[in-house]
């Protein structure tokens, strides 16, 4: 069995077909342990640290940071035994013996036939991959329509005998651009142009060599706005516009100022989620103010006593409290559409949105409902730092059934959020403002928030999505009453 054991990039959970390496955590030599860390990878879920499978030294890598891995695709070689000396290169056997045996049996044939691979005879060498030299040079096919290039001339030659075919010189390489005009050609050397092929074809279309440009895009590729200002008689430049937006680098920037940001990971999920559910599941949204006077009154003399000092307290954690409360008098808004039937959930797996640098998750915190309210601020509390560090699992991110949104921490009054896919209700919690509000008859300044209701209406209909939102309201404008009453 061979030492060197190479690690395929693994199935992360939730029927996941690939992942983007964020960064590699060892390199090529390092000595690693069993478990150890040696890459963190980013799904369509999350960003997630992959431990060894194996102890020994790093011998090869071989995706670069950057890289989009299918699952099931080697993505590091390393030696499980390093301490047994040099790796020896195994000496053929089996089938590659044979296919190397065949592969010699051939190239003989071939020289007696007179088929020796020479440009002069038109034959070719067969030859296997990794065994002997390639003696001839390849040739593309000229593209239809396209004039080739005129081949270079060959340099005189002494006669040769008939048995020794003339070979033909070797053509000089320009010291500058190819000036074939075909929109195809590559730069000095042969190295093929960066360009994709609508761009090739637009340069085609329009006349311009891709050869005489320089790119704009990443890695120095050709962009369909570095052929136009070409074909124009502009010269086209790079813009540093999207790298000082966004904070990176800027995926492709024209004269125009535009950047193109590749759509993908955590993004490119939330995307075809949200589309879904929004065509999918008629949304039904209500709104509702509620003077939350008292509730913050609560959390204050919460926040003061001496087994609650450590503990990180927000308007968040009772408007959680107060929809684990709401579910239990009206459990029909806990439950997911099934086609011909309604799946009505005993437990709440309570999701909190949360805006990360790769875009919008909803962890959710398992069977909240059962959770003390010390348990429950504590649960929140890490699921928001996990979030933040970008350590969430996908396990965390499965399964929910229920969704807050606190768009209040960025200012916003409240919203009409999309329902994530498989769930019946989602609340927008908005911000906090001190406003005048009619209190016992007089108008005064109050703690006022309004919250945005947004329900699955084949499930939820109009009363059952007003009583809810209504209980929730309740339970903000006087949570102490609420308690005493519900429980």
């Amino acid at each position: 069995m061979s030492r060197v054991k190479e690690f395929n990039l693994p199935d992360l959970g939730e029927g996941l077909t690939e992942g983007e390496i964020l960064s590699w955590l060892v390199k090529v030599g390092d000595t690693i342990e069993l478990n150890q860390p040696i890459v963190e990878v980013e799904t369509a879920k999350a960003a997630v640290e992959i431990p060894a499978k194996w102890a020994g030294r790093v011998q090869s890598i071989f995706h670069a940071e950057g890289s989009t891995v299918e699952v099931g695709t080697p993505i590091i070689a390393i030696d499980t035994d390093p301490t047994a000396g040099p790796l020896e290169t195994p000496a053929p056997t089996g089938d590659v013996a044979k296919a190397s045996s065949a592969a010699g049996e051939a190239a003989k044939a071939a020289a007696d036939s007179g088929q020796s691979g020479d440009a002069a005879s038109g034959g070719r060498t067969p030859v296997l991959v990794g065994y002997g030299p390639r003696t001839t040079a390849a040739k593309r096919r000229p593209r239809k329509g396209v004039a080739p290039a005129a081949p270079a001339q060959p340099a005189p030659v002494p006669a040769q005998p008939a048995a020794a075919p003339a070979r033909p010189a070797p053509a000089p390489v320009p010291s500058g651009p190819s000036n074939t005009g075909n929109g195809h050609s590559g730069p000095a050397g042969g190295a093929r142009v960066l360009a994709k092929p609508p761009v090739r074809k637009l340069a085609k279309d329009l006349g311009v060599d891709l050869s005489t440009l320089t790119g704009s895009g990443p890695l120095g590729s050709i962009s369909r706005e570095d052929v136009r200002q070409a074909a124009s008689g502009t010269p086209a430049t790079a813009e540093p516009l999207a790298a000082a937006l966004v904070g990176g680098t800027a995926a492709n920037v024209g004269v125009h100022r535009e950047q193109r940001i590749p759509v993908k990971g955590v993004r490119k999920l939330t995307a075809e989620n949200m589309s879904r559910s929004a065509f999918t599941a008629p949304h039904v949204t209500e709104f509702l103010t509620v003077d939350m006077t008292r509730a913050m009154k609560a959390l204050d003399r919460l926040r003061q006593r001496r087994e609650w000092r450590d503990v990180r307290v927000s308007p968040l954690l009772l408007v959680a409290k107060a929809v684990l409360l709401a579910v239990r008098r009206h459990p029909m808004v806990n439950s997911t559409w099934a086609g011909e039937e309604i799946v009505v959930k005993d437990y709440v797996n309570l999701g909190i949105a949360a805006a990360t640098e790769r875009g919008l998750i909803v962890p959710n915190v398992k069977d909240a409902g059962r959770l003390t309210l010390r348990e429950l601020a504590d649960s929140l509390t890490d699921l928001v730092q996990t979030a933040k560090a970008g350590k969430t699992s996908p396990g965390d991110m499965s399964g929910g059934t229920l969704t807050i949104t606190n768009v209040g921490v960025f200012g916003v009054d409240t919203g009409t959020p999309i329902l994530p896919p498989g769930e019946s209700a989602i609340l927008a919690f908005g911000a906090v403002r001190k406003m005048p509000w009619v209190h016992k008859g007089k108008v005064r300044p109050r703690q006022v928030t309004t919250l945005g209701l947004s329900f699955d209406h084949r499930i939820i209909d109009g009363e059952l999505g007003s009583r809810f939102l209504r209980d929730i309201g309740d339970f903000l404008a006087d949570p102490e009453a609420a308690l005493l009453a519900w429980t």
